[in-house]
């Protein structure tokens, strides 16, 4: 089991055969809502009011959850759906499936290509499996509590990197109309870490980002506030990817938490001591 599952809070067993036939069967599931998704991708969305966005997202989320909601709810009929990607905290016990239809929603309405559909089975508020597919580049991210992470079926593998001044580190905007503290919080700490990493990427949705945490091509990862939908698809792969899992002041992270951090074992405590400045 990945030390880093067992000392941040993304706790996890050991998968069981079936949750293995569970993940393979969730994939196709996220593949098919994917390409209805893709169907309606091109120009952009032109929209004048906060109003017409709104219907615009929602149009995209409703695309994708008419094919994903069902084959999910054939999988496991007994698991509740967790659709709102904005929500956050613990979950009631029992299984739920946590989705984010259109991750990266926005950029899709601006023909920007960093988008994907996630779902997320979580058992008594620990993450059992996500599958996450990026249907413009075709290219699905698994990862299994106990069975590592995948991508397409190769094994991923975070970075060895052991310098933050060495490493290219990212952030992203939770959510739109955060409060004023959060938004100061977020410029401060991106200034910190242009002062101590190499590099410093900015963008939404923090999925892709964490997508490249897990497959070493990004060394660390953080974001003030958050939601499950956006963190706990990241959060599995990268823990199951020997990636290291907490807040930003390195405490055990939990959809609770206030901040979040995944990082390279190697860059994890110099993250920490700049975020926490």
């Amino acid at each position: 089991m990945p030390e880093s599952i067992q000392t941040t809070g993304v706790a996890a067993t050991a998968g069981s055969a079936s949750d293995a036939d569970l993940l393979a069967q969730t994939a196709i599931a996220v593949r098919a809502a994917a390409s209805a998704l893709r169907e309606r991708f091109g120009d952009v969305v032109r929209y004048q009011t906060r109003e017409e966005l709104m219907r615009a997202l929602a149009a995209n989320d409703d695309a994708a959850l008419d094919v994903l909601r069902p084959r999910l709810t054939l999988l496991r009929p007994g698991a509740r759906v967790v659709e709102d990607e904005l929500a956050g905290g613990a979950l009631p016990p029992g299984e739920w499936w946590v989705l984010d239809p259109a991750e990266g929603n926005v950029n899709h309405l601006h023909a920007l290509p960093e988008w994907a559909v996630t779902a997320t089975l979580v058992r008594d508020n620990q993450p059992v499996l996500t599958a996450v597919h990026l249907p413009l580049t075709g290219e699905t991210y698994t990862a299994l509590a106990g069975g590592g992470a995948h991508l397409d079926g190769r094994p991923l593998h975070v970075s060895q990197t052991t310098d933050l001044g060495l490493s290219l580190v990212a952030t992203s905007q939770a959510r739109p109309d955060e409060d004023e503290k959060v938004v100061r919080r977020i410029g401060s700490s991106i200034t910190a870490m242009l002062f101590d990493a190499l590099v410093v990427r900015t963008s939404v949705p923090a999925t892709l980002h964490l997508l490249n945490v897990a497959a070493g091509r990004i060394d660390a990862f953080w974001q003030f506030a958050g939601a499950r939908a956006d963190l706990l698809p990241g959060a599995l792969l990268v823990a199951e990817a020997g990636g290291r899992i907490s807040d930003a002041e390195g405490r055990p992270w939990t959809p609770e938490s206030e901040t979040f951090l995944a990082a390279a074992p190697g860059v994890h405590t110099e993250a920490v001591a700049t975020l926490s400045r």
